[in-house]
């Protein structure tokens, strides 16, 4: 496969000077396994992404990982190498910001690139750095593996080199998640053919059975999106609604994480929420009450029928509705097109911690403050005109 030109990208170690390699020894594995690693080998050789090094400084081993289906992943163990990696700070875009400018189009096509990361060539002088042992030999990258620390900077730098004119206009990308929007038709097939010209002006390959093309809806960063709003991901509802008591207090973090993932769409979410913190602090399964029981129901049933959440419309007023309470502050910012008719666009909701002291009319402003800094991309209209800047009403009220 041809792959970006390394004139266009490459990716870059940059390992620290003074950084003294590491070479792991070999792991043992199941013949099974041994057998699985060596067609994986097999596929990458042919491929033309690894091939075969001698001698090599930085020596990392495989892993072998369950996959859905009873399938099997071998990705390469770069803990020691990430180490000695300094962070690449390329900016990736705010998920939440990206969704919202997504949803309310008409048509919408996903892009999934064919072995993305594998498009992307290592510098030469990196290849061997990546080198990786297995049963069967020493073999190193000449294309940039997963695992690697930046590898995900370096995949978002290519992508918006490469979608540039076209972000926030047609186009959103979140390293390798690629949507098209359009609001009819039309406008669908135009956007489609700039993308197109784009791809093969880079020599970006597709993976067409991944790609989904002119539908209404689908799943874009762990959240569906269509012309109505963004709704829950019905996956991680799915998770939530079968996940039993927890055990031990790994499986209540793990849990608690599930949750905080949906707090967007569940109004006080940290009041619901304070039980499971609770219980964490309490070693797990001893803290589990029947508050922690009682909450998790009460999130259920609101999962059950989750808010549809909206987009800003320009030129079009938000408002906002705070609450407070012993223990947290909350928000959630709407539209009203109808006097009948209130669309949540965002719940934000934090805990307070020594301000539980504060008086109710600080707590109110804390909770101002907080939204103010949570929301701020959708308070960010031109300031020029009164009637192109968002209007927010405060109210100290329920949510």
């Amino acid at each position: 496969m041809k792959g970006i030109h390394p004139s266009i990208a490459s990716h870059k170690l940059n390992v620290f000077p003074a950084a003294r390699p590491i070479r792991q020894k070999i792991r043992r594995f199941h013949p099974d396994r041994q057998r699985v690693i060596q067609d994986e080998i097999n596929k990458l050789l042919e491929a033309g992404f690894i091939r075969e090094v001698s001698y090599p400084d930085w020596l990392a081993n495989v892993v072998v990982v369950p996959k859905k289906e009873g399938k099997w992943r071998v990705c390469v163990d770069y803990t020691n190498l990430n180490n000695a990696c300094p962070k690449d700070s390329f900016p990736l875009p705010r998920i939440d910001q990206i969704v919202d400018s997504t949803s309310g189009q008409g048509m919408l096509s996903f892009l999934d690139a064919f072995s993305g990361y594998h498009q992307i060539p290592m510098s030469p002088d990196d290849e061997e750095k990546t080198a990786f042992i297995t049963p069967h030999g020493l073999y190193c990258y000449k294309v940039m593996p997963f695992g690697l620390k930046n590898a995900g900077a370096t995949y978002q730098r290519l992508m918006t080199k490469i979608f540039k004119p076209l972000i926030g206009r047609s186009v959103e990308v979140y390293i390798d998640d690629i949507v098209v929007k359009s609001k009819t038709r039309e406008q669908h097939i135009l956007h489609l053919q700039e993308v197109f010209y784009l791809l093969r002006k880079y020599d970006m390959k597709l993976n067409p059975s991944k790609c989904a093309f002119g539908v209404s809806a689908g799943k874009f960063l762990g959240f569906m999106v269509s012309q109505r709003g963004i709704e829950v991901s019905p996956d991680q509802v799915k998770a939530v609604m079968e996940t039993p008591p927890p055990r031990n207090k790994k499986e209540l973090q793990r849990l608690t994480g599930k949750l905080v993932a949906l707090g967007r769409f569940i109004a006080r979410f940290t009041d619901e929420l304070r039980p499971f913190f609770l219980a964490i602090r309490k070693a797990g399964t001893q803290g589990w009450t029947d508050n922690c029981q009682n909450a998790l129901e009460r999130i259920k049933h609101c999962l059950m029928h989750p808010p549809i959440l909206s987009s800003p419309i320009p030129k079009e007023k938000l408002y906002m509705y705070l609450a407070v309470s012993e223990w947290a502050i909350s928000a959630v910012l709407f539209r009203c097109p109808s006097p009948k008719e209130q669309k949540p666009v965002y719940y934000v909701s934090s805990l307070a911690d020594v301000e539980t002291r504060y008086s109710k009319m600080e707590l109110t402003a804390l909770a101002l403050r907080s939204a103010a800094q949570k929301l701020r991309p959708y308070f960010q209209a031109p300031s020029d005109c009164t009637e192109t800047s968002p209007f927010v009403a405060f109210y100290t009220n329920q949510i």
